[in-house]
């Protein structure tokens, strides 16, 4: 049961070019940690907007760091997000849609080059401890895909028999749809019956396993994975912080993980590695709305989970390094969370993969240099195999798709969602730096940008597909399959 496990400067001295080396062959590698939150929306935490409840240590993170204000995700929707953050590639590329259940005969395929893996080349110990989703079969598992440890649960907590679309059906008939959830260790189940009273540890669980890493490796080069399972639905919080917000069980759940993070950070300072390590907090996609109370917000922006508008995709992201990346500082350049994986092999001196990725190092930008740009044309949105936008610069241009929608309906309330309605959109330009809402469709203003943009998606087509236009993609690979 879950309570049986609860008991750099010098690596980043040269920046030349738009790009940072490590100067010297015996220097000291930096240590990575990204930390991926379920579903929370873009105003979720104070430095993006929250003030129902403090979140004192992720502020602390914004001002010692970089708060990236347009950073996305490859899809607004789980499996499909963390194929993306641990590949460097456009998830659709590797053959990850949606959010694999426990019916998935597939998963991550092990041609594919992880975060993890790019890592190892250099000697690095890592770990990931929480939400995997990448498949849940043994060969699809962490542990195969580049890491030295692992505990947390296989795919989303609420695929079990209490999902509430199941809450009123006998209990054998529930386990037809979604069997007990487990509990991983390693390769091992270790618990064959995850309870709501262990979900209420998940995250501490998650914590102090992340810590005790710290803890035993910090004297070597290190990459830790946090996939927090909350703030998905059903939500859980411990004793410790149940209560404590005074902004309802969501507010609960955020500060427990608020205090996730500054427990990891402390261990950091604890170890005297913080100078020398670099620390992403992001999420996998926006609020899912359809749950009211339960879920998030997405401030400003438009929709939530499930769909490609901002609402969606656009996550409240801070990158944190002590010394190498500015404190106090906003940045607005678009990036994604595919160039996580070829910035951090830059900075480590690792190869990339001899097969095509599509991220990009965005180290220049998170680090403020001079004249830093982007070094995408474009960033497009797909959701499962259909190109529904792209965005360039300040502009998006959505594509003619249909998508879920509030349409300004509250949500359900104490964990049992509403329904969605079904809207489309048209061709539609938006400019995110005067809009940020995507509320103004420009595209008439603005027939360059559109025939520039649309020629752009043509090219992404061709290598990745679109089911929309009915085209397939050259540049597509298959995603494991159960042997």
């Amino acid at each position: 049961m879950l309570r049986t496990l609860i008991l750099t400067a010098a690596a980043l001295l040269s920046v030349v070019a738009g790009s940072s080396q490590l100067s010297a062959a015996d220097a000291k590698l930096p240590n990575i940690v990204v930390i991926f939150i379920d579903d929370m929306g873009y105003a979720d935490i104070a430095p993006f907007g929250a003030t129902a409840y403090p979140t004192p240590h992720l502020d602390a993170m914004a001002k010692e760091g970089t708060v990236c204000t347009d950073f996305y995700v490859t899809q607004a929707v789980c499996s499909a997000s963390r194929c993306g953050l641990l590949t460097g590639c456009y998830n659709n590329r590797v053959g990850i849609l949606g959010a694999l259940g426990p019916g998935a005969k597939h998963g991550l395929n092990p041609d594919e080059t992880t975060l993890a893996e790019i890592c190892k080349q250099k000697g690095y110990a890592t770990a990931a401890y929480g939400k995997w989703h990448l498949g849940h079969h043994e060969e699809f598992l962490p542990l195969q895909h580049g890491f030295d440890d692992y505990v947390g649960l296989p795919y989303s907590n609420d695929m079990w028999p209490y999902h509430p679309r199941l809450r009123n059906k006998p209990l054998e008939q529930r386990k037809k749809t979604y069997p007990d959830l487990p509990l991983i260790s390693k390769n091992e189940v270790i618990d064959e019956e995850v309870t709501p009273e262990d979900q209420k540890n998940l995250t501490t669980l998650y914590t102090e396993k992340a810590v005790e890493f710290i803890d035993d490796h910090a004297k070597e080069p290190f990459f830790l994975y946090v996939p927090h399972s909350m703030v998905h639905v059903p939500l859980y919080v411990s004793d410790k912080f149940a209560g404590k917000s005074g902004a309802g069980l969501f507010g609960d759940v955020v500060m427990e993980v608020d205090w996730s993070v500054g427990q990891i950070i402390e261990a950091l300072h604890r170890n005297k590695v913080d100078d020398n390590t670099l620390v992403i907090f992001t999420s996998d996609n926006g609020p899912w709305l359809s749950y009211g109370d339960h879920a998030g917000s997405a401030g400003p922006l438009r929709e939530g989970k499930g769909t490609m508008w901002d609402g969606g995709c656009r996550e409240p992201t801070i990158f944190w390094m002590p010394g190498q990346i500015p404190a106090g500082k906003s940045v607005s350049t678009p990036m994604m969370t595919i160039d996580i994986l070829p910035t951090v092999a830059e900075l480590i001196g690792a190869k990339l993969p001899d097969h095509k990725i599509d991220g990009k190092n965005i180290w220049p930008i998170v680090t403020g240099q001079p004249g830093a740009k982007s070094p995408h044309e474009a960033y497009y949105f797909y959701y499962g195999d259909q190109l529904q936008a792209i965005r360039s610069g300040k502009w998006k241009l959505h594509f003619p798709h249909g998508y879920r929608t509030m349409n300004g309906r509250p949500g359900g309330k104490g964990g049992i969602p509403t329904n969605y309605e079904q809207a489309s959109t048209g061709l539609a330009l938006y400019n995110l730096e005067s809009d940020i809402g995507e509320t103004t469709d420009v595209k008439d203003s603005h027939p360059d940008v559109v025939a520039r943009l649309q020629k752009l998606a043509d090219e992404a087509r061709a290598d990745l597909g679109d089911s929309l236009t009915k085209t397939k993609g050259s540049g597509l690979r298959p995603p494991g399959r159960v042997k």
